[in-house]
């Protein structure tokens, strides 16, 4: 319970006129006694009633507050929670109300004010801005009751208990807000090139059509139908997908809101939406983290949302890569040829353990290696030069740069794919590599 602004200036204002008065009769001038009694008699007028209120306020009963909130956010989005308050008050009551929002979430319009209507429940909502992924749990909502005669506020700890997920930005398609996934890659910057009956799968007969290869006649079907007839192939279908994450201290760089673990993050999902979509099985592992998580390959959309629900409070930790301990892993686990996109941050370190570690891994699976290029790397390379510091630090880059190509170049000897993209493209590139594979047969 704390003093509202009223009272504090009534104490103020009684108390500087009682100062003045005993100034001027300290220095000898007359005032009159009823002045001072007067003063003094609305002091204890003023004690009386803050007493009187504090009491008062204290017999009020507390509101009922339920907080509707969504069961899944998406980070960096922002969303709305609503509270709901009822009571039981006589008459109507200015209240305050603050909820106690975790850490990991933004929140704007907190404090909330309303009036609370006898007989009627009142609604108000705040806006929440996840910044971190994971489990939050909400358990307290603070109210700030005003008392009858305005003198005191007393505030009011309520149990509301609440949870919610975070899930990453990609969760918007686990609520199907995607209108059609070609056009949301066109935006992305995902481009397909149609090419019609050349997959790898029988698809259906059909008549031959101008711009049909000749091997794609179907002779027996021609000679009963005494025309032309074309076999239609598409993309190959009942292929296996495993991403194998890095979640050490290589992938915790920030470039803007998100982390690059982040940008990775989304980008395997994305990736798995389009596979999952084309037919393909999908499958997680990750290494250097708190807990390996590992999700075994299989097919169908309702593996988005297993995988979404895998992955949604995975964090980024202080452990280095060990590659050759994660891929013997998924080498025990993973039997059938599958195609391996392993995301990470190489340096020039890495040379001889992931060389080693990949040729393992390609003797039977196809391996793809996306390798996270910090964006400053390419602001410093592209900065004008005028200053000794600013030449060392163009020099450095780009032998760094060097290094890091010249270490991609082996992997690509090994027979390894690698993808060298800021994390911001990562997911638009995946999804053009995995679709150029598909088309020709190679995944």
């Amino acid at each position: 319970m704390k003093p509202t602004r009223l009272l504090l200036l009534w104490l103020a204002l009684l108390l500087a006129v009682g100062i003045v008065l005993g100034t001027v009769r300290a220095l000898g001038i007359d005032v009159a006694p009823n002045l001072l009694r007067i003063n003094w008699a609305l002091l204890l007028a003023l004690l009386v009633l803050a007493a009187l209120d504090s009491v008062l306020i204290k017999r009020l009963p507390s509101p009922r507050v339920t907080r509707r909130l969504s069961g899944s956010l998406a980070l960096g989005r922002w969303s709305e929670a609503n509270l709901e308050v009822e009571h039981d008050f006589s008459q109507s009551l200015n209240v305050q109300l603050f909820d106690h929002v975790p850490d990991g979430l933004n929140f704007e319009n907190l404090p909330l004010t309303v009036e609370l209507q006898p007989g009627q429940r009142s609604l108000i909502s705040y806006r929440l801005r996840p910044i971190k992924r994971g489990h939050f749990s909400f358990e307290h909502c603070e109210v700030s009751l005003p008392g009858p005669l305005g003198l005191w506020s007393d505030k009011r700890l309520l149990t509301v208990a609440d949870q919610t997920r975070v899930y990453p930005d990609f969760a918007r398609l686990y609520d199907g807000q995607l209108l059609a996934v070609d056009n949301w890659l066109s935006q992305l910057g995902v481009r397909q090139h149609q090419r019609r009956g050349q997959g790898q799968e029988f698809h259906q007969l059909r008549e031959f059509r101008e711009g049909d290869s000749l091997r794609q006649i179907d002779w027996k079907a021609t000679a009963r139908q005494r025309t032309p007839i074309a076999r239609e192939y598409q993309d190959e279908r009942d292929q296996q997908i495993i991403f194998l994450l890095d979640c050490g201290r290589r992938m915790r760089s920030q470039d803007g809101e998100l982390s690059h673990f982040d940008h990775a993050l989304n980008a395997c999902l994305l990736l798995s939406y389009v596979a999952l979509r084309q037919g393909d099985a999908v499958g997680f592992s990750t290494f250097a983290s708190e807990q390996a998580r590992y999700l075994a390959p299989v097919k169908g959309t309702g593996q988005l949302n297993v995988l979404l629900n895998t992955v949604y409070d995975l964090n980024s930790t202080q452990r280095s890569a060990d590659y050759q301990a994660a891929i013997t892993q998924l080498l025990n686990r993973q039997k059938r040829r599958a195609l391996v996109v392993l995301v990470t941050n190489l340096q020039d370190e890495d040379d001889e353990e992931l060389l080693a570690a990949v040729k393992r891994l390609g003797k039977l699976h196809r391996v793809l290696v996306a390798s996270l290029r910090e964006e400053v790397l390419d602001h410093l390379r592209e900065a004008p030069v005028q200053t000794l510091p600013e030449a060392l630090a163009y020099c450095g880059t780009v032998d760094y740069l060097y290094a890091r190509a010249e270490h991609h170049e082996q992997l690509c000897a090994h027979g390894a794919a690698v993808l060298d993209t800021r994390p911001g493209e990562l997911g638009a590139q995946l999804v053009t590599h995995y679709l150029s594979w598909k088309r020709s047969g190679s995944t």
